[in-house]
């Protein structure tokens, strides 16, 4: 019988990000006192399992997510761009309110097409690399299990892809909240099932705490 092997995607916590910025790629956004609170449940939720590596988008949002799970383990992180966030045109333009990006005629030319989509990184793309860094960590974790700290848009993306569904989507109705875990079960090299997890479910959509 082949054996199993589990790598988890998990999306990083809060980020403090009070200009409500799409932060994307850029460099200099960390996790907010609820975020850090969210990665330490995680931490916890995972504690009895049979981690044996841990992998990270480098952004520093994702590093200290890992964090304290790597602390847990005494695992060494091993960064790798395959699960950087998605590339996106409107990186540093307010979302405020979730229409920020829509609300100026100078961003219409970006929007031609959401099937691509033509204002960031081709879903295809994002399928590519993350199928690539999940097949590295099975290998890595072979028998056990991985944890893989990445970002909402390319977990989601994947998870439509080993799903079998299409892959243009309206962003609200991604499974893939703050802090979450989406699991990929494997038999040898065979996907057998995902499953879906929110460990830090209760500090989603907490009030900021003053100052972080």
């Amino acid at each position: 019988m082949a054996e199993t092997t589990v790598v988890h995607l998990l999306r990083h916590g809060e980020v403090h990000n009070p200009a409500n910025i799409l932060y994307g790629r850029l460099p200099g956004y960390h996790l907010s006192e609820t975020g850090k609170q969210m990665a330490e449940l995680v931490a916890k939720s995972v504690a009895g399992r049979d981690i044996t590596a841990l992998f990270s988008s480098p952004l520093e949002r994702a590093q200290e997510t890992v964090a304290p799970i790597a602390s847990s383990f005494g695992l060494e992180v091993t960064l790798d761009e395959r699960l950087i966030e998605a590339e996106n045109i409107f990186e540093g333009v307010s979302v405020a309110g979730g229409n920020g990006v829509f609300r100026s005629p100078r961003h219409y030319r970006h929007l031609w097409n959401p099937l691509r989509p033509s204002w960031g990184e081709r879903y295809t793309d994002v399928v590519r690399r993350m199928k690539s860094v999940i097949d590295t960590a099975r290998d890595a974790a072979r028998g056990h299990e991985a944890v893989l700290v990445s970002h909402q848009l390319p977990i989601w993306i994947i998870r439509l892809a080993a799903e079998g569904r299409r892959l243009p989507h309206d962003p609200r109705r991604r499974q893939c909240s703050l802090a979450s875990l989406t699991s990929f079960s494997f038999e040898g090299d065979r996907l057998v099932s995902v499953g879906y997890s929110e460990p830090a479910g209760a500090l989603v959509g907490r009030p900021a705490v003053p100052g972080a």
